[in-house]
This record gives structure tokens, C-alpha cells and sequence, in this order.
């Protein structure tokens, strides 16, 4: 006999229920901590599947989950957003050119710490390395110290760059070792 993945209980049936992001296979007292999962199937929701929670009311799940991107899931083709995309990635030296510009304008920790308006201690962990910045404190440093402490574009990553989708591969870009 099957047992819940929640309490244990051994029942003859369980119901897939979602229960924050996760899909499980729930005994009926369960199944009221999630949202009961239905195959298209056996539901005639529009989407691939059909949500329903266990006080009966229904509502549909489209695919896109909320996602103000438009592409919908038609082609199946393309990857879906992935909220990384739109984000800088932060320099692998950001250390460095923190602590250099800062002696470079003849500032102390404290003193750069105190136009920032941010605690001394910040600062020192931002130039050790030991922290990555928040963007608030990275908007901050980049004002005021006149840097850049997002990952610029190396002469590596515009190889990869193209107009023509799908026309450029691996051997394009592969540099041999002759």
C-alpha cells in the first residue's frame, strides 16, 4: 500500500498535489497543505495541466507562469526566461578596483565608507574579496569611486556574438594550439 510523502500514512489512494513547487504524492488530510495537479486529461483546462485547490475552486496554468515575456509555449524551441539573463555579472576582480581607486583618490576605508554611507567594516570585507556587493552598494561604489565593477565584454565573449542565428559553430571560434 502506498504511503504519503508528507505524513506516512498508508492509503489506498493518493492524490498529486503541488505543495510550494514541489509535486507529491498526497494522503486526502494532506493534500489541503498544496494544490491538487491534474493531467489534461482528465480536466478541460486550456493549459498542460489543470490546478485545482482542495476547497474545489479551479484555475488554469498557461505555462507562463507569470512571466511578462510574451512567447507563450507554442514552439517548445526556445528557452524560457530565466530571471539571470537581464543580470550583470559582477567583475572577478571587483576587489582590486575598489581598493585601487579608493587609494588612487587618497581615501582611507573609513572616509570612503562614510560618503558611501555604509560601516567601515563593508568596506574592508568588499576589498578582501570576503563579500560580493549588493547592487544598492554597487551603484554606490561605481558613483563615487568612477569605476565599473560589472564583468566587461572580452575579446573571447564577442567571438560568440553573431547577426545570423544559428549559422555560427563550435569551429568558428575555437582557437587550435598548433
Amino acid at each position: 500500500m502506498p504511503q504519503c510523502e508528507m505524513c506516512g500514512a498508508e492509503e489506498a489512494s493518493l492524490t498529486t498535489t503541488k505543495v510550494e513547487g514541489a509535486e507529491l504524492e498526497l494522503c486526502s488530510s494532506c493534500t489541503d497543505f498544496g494544490t491538487e495537479v491534474r493531467d489534461e486529461s482528465t480536466s478541460s483546462g486550456g493549459g498542460k495541466y489543470s490546478t485545482s485547490s482542495s476547497t474545489g475552486k479551479s484555475s488554469s496554468s498557461s505555462g507562463s507562469s507569470g512571466s511578462s515575456s510574451g512567447s507563450g509555449s507554442s514552439g517548445g524551441s526556445t528557452r524560457p526566461r530565466d530571471m539571470f539573463d537581464d543580470m550583470d555579472e559582477i567583475a572577478t576582480d571587483y576587489d582590486e578596483r575598489i581598493r585601487e581607486a579608493r587609494e588612487s583618490r587618497g581615501l582611507s576605508q573609513e572616509e570612503l565608507a562614510d560618503q558611501l554611507n555604509e560601516k567601515a567594516s563593508l568596506i574592508r570585507k568588499l576589498e578582501r574579496g570576503d563579500t560580493l556587493p549588493t547592487d544598492e552598494v554597487q551603484r554606490k561604489l561605481e558613483r563615487e569611486l568612477d569605476i565599473s565593477l560589472v564583468e566587461g565584454q572580452s575579446s573571447d565573449d564577442a567571438d560568440w556574438e553573431t547577426n545570423d542565428a544559428g549559422t555560427m559553430t563550435l569551429g568558428d571560434v575555437v582557437k587550435r594550439k598548433d
